[in-house]
């Protein structure tokens, strides 16, 4: 059932992926870029990784994508306003064509790996326990000063919207 439900989830995340670079849309690119980050977290949900399970759904899925839709809904970028490309799907096949290779290469190598017992075990392996224990006592003082790094962009960003606001403002008048 697990070999199933992986074939299903690579077929979302490259069907999401050719979604994404071939559609002239960006709407359509971004939500074909959302369904192989699914897809991807999916894949470590079966692997019993449940931190990177936990951080590609809330990072990736959620937050930057978040950003992304943001962004292009802000923009209002409508289809004639982008560039035209007349040679994308020859470049996108000429691609395909010199990755080729490199595939076949990966899969020799795989292939000539020493045979293991791949079952998933269940000895806490993806907790999120050990990464807390870690991060809050061996790297306390890296993950505060990086907090107040983000706070400080953060600021930083509203500042600079404040001042690019108040100057649209005064040209108007």
């Amino acid at each position: 059932m697990a070999d199933l439900i992986f074939i299903a989830l690579a077929i979302f995340a490259i069907g999401g992926a050719i979604t994404m670079v071939i559609s002239s849309n960006p709407m359509h690119s971004a939500l074909g870029i959302l369904i192989t980050m699914l897809s991807v977290a999916g894949m470590f949900a079966l692997l019993n990784a449940i931190f990177l399970f936990l951080v590609q759904i809330i990072v990736y899925a959620g937050a930057i994508m978040t950003l992304i839709l943001f962004i292009l809904m802000f923009l209002n970028i409508k289809e004639e306003d982008l560039p035209k490309e007349p040679n994308k799907y020859k470049l996108i096949a000429i691609t395909a064509v010199i990755m080729i290779p490199l595939n076949v290469l990966v899969l020799k190598a795989v292939s000539n790996l020493p045979h293991k017992d791949l079952s998933i075990v269940d000895t806490g392996f993806g907790d999120i326990k050990p990464v807390g224990l870690e991060l809050y006592n061996n790297w306390i003082i890296s993950f505060e000063l990086i907090s107040i790094l983000l706070l400080i962009a953060l600021i930083g960003s509203v500042v600079l919207a404040k001042k690019r606001k108040s100057k649209l403002n005064s040209k108007e008048n």
